[in-house]
């Protein structure tokens, strides 16, 4: 199939971003339902860094490109397509930017323990951070996350991902949840 025949799905979630709500869960389900010669354009307020390594899991590659500035176009491919990506400017999932704050350290079975404060982050940076460190994480590694609440939508997906957790509801409020990587 060549580009200019697939089917083009758009979704726009800056709305979502400007009222703080957390989009996460309906870009999945608009994940889920392409089809795998579909291309999916994703708008948001920012370059969606951490979603590139989240859907590169389930086979896409993405590129980002800057139209304003609170406009960000996301394009993904499923990988078999990723030709159909101009060589402008492909976006990584390498980007460091959301893990200023990483601490990492091994255990002692060898295994690491990434830790990431998420507290005072919009929506959807806590989820997207997380996952794009789980992501990162080989077999026997754990992510722990420091959130301003529990995050309930970050816990449907770690169930659909097969991630063993446990959440710690502390006093003031805030949550912290352990990931472990199988």
């Amino acid at each position: 199939m060549e580009r200019q025949n697939a089917n083009v799905v758009e979704l726009d979630v800056r709305p979502h971003l400007r009222k703080k709500l957390e989009p996460f869960q309906l870009i999945m389900e608009t994940v889920k339902k392409l089809q795998k010669d579909d291309i999916f354009l994703l708008h948001a307020t920012f370059k969606p860094t951490p979603l590139l390594g989240v859907l590169k899991m389930k086979g896409l590659v993405g590129k980002a490109e800057q139209l304003g500035k609170e406009h960000w176009i996301t394009t993904f491919v499923s990988r078999k397509n990723k030709h159909w990506l101009d060589d402008s400017v492909v976006a990584s999932d390498s980007d460091d930017e959301m893990f200023d704050d990483v601490a990492v350290r091994a255990s002692d079975g060898g295994s690491r323990l990434i830790t990431l404060d998420n507290r005072g982050l919009e929506p959807p940076k806590p989820m997207m951070r997380t996952l794009a460190a789980l992501e990162r994480c080989q077999s026997g590694d754990q992510v722990q996350i420091h959130n301003d609440r529990v995050p309930l939508f970050l816990i449907e997906e770690l169930n659909q991902l097969g991630c063993p957790f446990e959440v710690e509801e502390q006093p003031d409020g805030s949550a912290v949840v352990t990931i472990s990587k199988l």
